[in-house]
């Protein structure tokens, strides 16, 4: 029992002065890139994190990054929640999609740019090591227009005016919502950093984006038009960090 109680001292010891040392607030500059499937998402950050508390070890902060999205063939689904769950905000997130108001709009190509202020999370397990989160909270995007086809198998569903091709662009306005409820393209990643040098860091972990497109034409869904659809992208993700 004793020397459970000494390793555990120990431990506690060598864990708090691991992390003497750390900087109170900082700022990086940094360059990511995140890949699945066919498709890869490369992004540029700016992060200003403070510290908090007496050790440093939590950190607050914000970011402005830019992600581009390139992806080859994909499948752009109903995107509003008050069709795939039939509830907005929170309850969506808990909610079973509605599959009979679900269609596909696919494309053979796309490519998506956005620029958005982040909210970021970080914890210091040492010096050298932090694990962090951010996620995108709200800006703007911008890309080139796609034509693509509405596919609907199950519902035999068509655009409006009888067809089922329509020209379509990104999603201009970003909003962080929850869940479904969210509008426009947005990137989150969950991720842990090991500090090589004092200005020099490594990242790793997974980046989940939102791809939104808006179609020139809409289908209706039980008496309500629709004309946004999303992609959502979860891929491996590796950055370099700068401080300064």
């Amino acid at each position: 029992m004793k020397k459970n109680i000494l390793y555990l001292l120990l431990t506690f010891v060598t864990f708090d002065i691991s992390a003497q040392g750390l900087d109170k607030s900082y700022k990086t500059f940094d360059l990511a890139l995140g890949g699945a499937g066919n498709g890869f998402s490369p992004a540029i950050s700016f992060t200003q994190m403070w510290g908090l508390g007496k050790s440093n070890r939590l950190k607050i902060g914000y970011g402005v990054r830019v992600t581009s999205y390139f992806g080859g063939k994909s499948d752009f689904r109903t995107a509003p929640a008050k069709f795939t769950s039939g509830s907005s905000s929170i309850s969506a997130l808990f909610a079973d999609d509605i599959v009979a108001n679900i269609d596909t709009f696919r494309v053979n190509s796309v490519q998506t740019n956005a620029l958005n202020v982040s909210i970021n999370l970080q914890y210091a397990l040492s010096k050298k090591i932090e694990l962090g989160f951010n996620i995108d909270a709200t800006g703007k995007t911008w890309g080139g227009t796609v034509t693509g086809e509405l596919v609907s198998t199950r519902n035999k569903r068509k655009f409006t005016d009888g067809s089922t091709i329509s020209p379509s662009n990104p999603e201009t306005f970003n909003f962080l919502l929850i869940s479904d409820s969210d509008i426009g393209s947005l990137n989150s990643e969950l991720y842990a950093r090991y500090w090589v040098s004092d200005k020099i860091g490594i990242r790793a972990g997974t980046s989940f984006q939102f791809v939104e497109l808006t179609t020139d034409k809409k289908v209706e869904i039980n008496g309500i038009t629709n004309n946004t659809w999303r992609k959502k992208n979860l891929m491996p993700m590796i950055a370099v960090s700068y401080k300064f």
